[in-house]
């Protein structure tokens, strides 16, 4: 990233199916190795097995998955006098959808499981229900940020 210049978001097509950006970044960061297709069938076959699980609209239980995990919180090492503080911050909005879309991925590829579309329809529904290695995650972050509480005047981020 530039120090003095911003980057430029790209403008990204919603996802085909689901008519969603949200849903079209989670396949994006998903893929691997340009497998975009594959990336793609992997999220439309969770999708069913969330809408069979769940019961549910399946749009609606990913994108409340999704909230459910978005940190509000996090720390961020900062130097002063030789020492090093955790110092909690505020999480922009564009980085709490990334974290959260990160968190799952890694949390679905690190389950025991068949496939990666169950994996991923497990901690989506996990993620759902306010349970899981992503909701964890998060969990944690905050429980981070609240223990270092005392040195948030030290933030100059």
């Amino acid at each position: 990233m530039p120090r003095k210049s911003y980057v430029a978001l790209r403008l990204l097509q919603p996802d085909p199916i689901h008519h969603s950006l949200v849903v079209a970044k989670f396949i994006r960061r998903m893929m691997f190795d340009g497998k975009l297709m594959t990336s793609s069938d992997i999220v439309t076959r969770a999708f069913a097995l969330l809408a069979e699980k769940s019961g549910k609209e399946p749009l609606e239980v990913f994108l409340k998955a999704l909230d459910n995990v978005k940190p509000v919180v996090e720390v961020k090492s900062r130097r002063v006098g030789g020492s090093t503080y955790q110092v909690p911050i505020e999480v922009r909005e564009t980085r709490r959808e990334a974290l959260s879309h990160r968190w799952v991925i890694d949390a679905a590829r690190k389950r025991s499981g068949k496939s990666m579309s169950e994996k991923l329809a497990a901690e989506l529904f996990d993620a759902f229900s306010n349970t899981g290695s992503a909701f964890k995650k998060k969990e944690d972050t905050h429980r981070m940020a609240e223990a270092n509480k005392a040195f948030s005047h030290y933030s100059k981020f």
